[in-house]
């Protein structure tokens, strides 16, 4: 029995895997050997490509900007949208998940527009404040020191709601008998969160995670359209170098370039997956000797 549902679960999964065998494995194992050729893609230049790369200074900032988005915008994330479906859940108000979903039906173009109206020098947030403090603002929020903060806030903006509906799907899915019975014994409603709701959480966690990280590279169009191809260096992205060395047709670094990103984050994939595995391994000792 368990041999037929593989089968049929390979048939069913036949079609997706042969298109991303050809779609994507393909063309990646091609990108991975231009990487060790030269401009041409005749002659074998061996690691002289990820030398430039690495030793190219637009590279690193945008490596080192976007690490460092991953690294703050998708925890805010991941905590924002969870605090938000906790009290979505709480509330049963179909209302306020319209209102929170509703920045994932509005066009990025568009909304990057009304956030030019408020950020600009002569915006509606520099009147607002010139009002309340009686002296004249001329900041530029989207080029300035804050561009970073900016870029954020509308990825938390931007996401917020899709993630929160993930929440809401895994707290749908626990079993009231669970909450019945600690509030029986006493529990409150920390005690739920922790014993309860959390730990029932895991599956949609890894979802939300892996979703929050796709989604973070995806910010390229809200910093394009806010600062244009050449942004302040706070929000200068790994595409935006992309970009710059397409128009070049510098198609051995953006080969390189790709190569390095997709093992970095295969390694930081097998490191958390090493972690996970190394806490059970712990656990399990700790079980054992009590």
């Amino acid at each position: 029995m368990r041999k037929r549902r593989k089968g049929v679960a390979g048939l069913f999964l036949a079609p997706s895997f042969l298109g991303v065998s050809v779609f994507m494995a393909l063309p990646f194992a091609d990108v991975v050997r231009r990487s060790f050729l030269d401009a041409v893609g005749k002659a074998f230049v061996g690691m002289e490509n990820y030398k430039t790369v690495w030793q190219n200074g637009a590279f690193r900032l945008a490596a080192g900007n976007m690490l460092k988005f991953l690294a703050i915008a998708v925890p805010m994330l991941f905590l924002v949208s969870l605090v938000l479906s906790l009290l979505v859940f709480q509330a049963k108000r179909e209302l306020f998940k319209t209102s929170l979903v509703l920045p994932m039906v509005i066009p990025a173009a568009a909304m990057v527009l009304v956030w030019k109206i408020l950020l600009c020098r002569d915006g509606a947030l520099n009147q607002l404040l010139s009002g309340i403090t009686g002296r004249e603002w001329d900041a530029d929020w989207v080029n300035g020191d804050t561009a970073f903060w900016v870029l954020l806030l509308t990825y938390l903006w931007k996401n917020a709601g899709y993630d929160m509906l993930l929440w809401l799907a895994g707290l749908g899915s626990i079993p009231e008998s669970l909450y019945d019975a600690a509030q029986v014994d006493g529990a409150g409603g920390w005690a739920k969160l922790r014993y309860i709701t959390l730990p029932c959480l895991r599956g949609t966690m890894g979802l939300v995670g892996v979703l929050s990280v796709v989604n973070s590279f995806r910010v390229y169009r809200e910093a394009y359209l806010l600062a244009g191809s050449y942004p302040d260096q706070k929000i200068y992205m790994i595409p935006h170098l992309f970009g710059h060395w397409f128009l070049t047709l510098d198609v051995q670094k953006m080969c390189t370039a790709a190569v390095i990103i997709v093992a970095a984050a295969l390694l930081a994939a097998a490191a958390g997956r090493g972690t996970g595995r190394c806490v059970k391994w712990l656990r399990g000792q700790e079980r054992r000797t009590k």
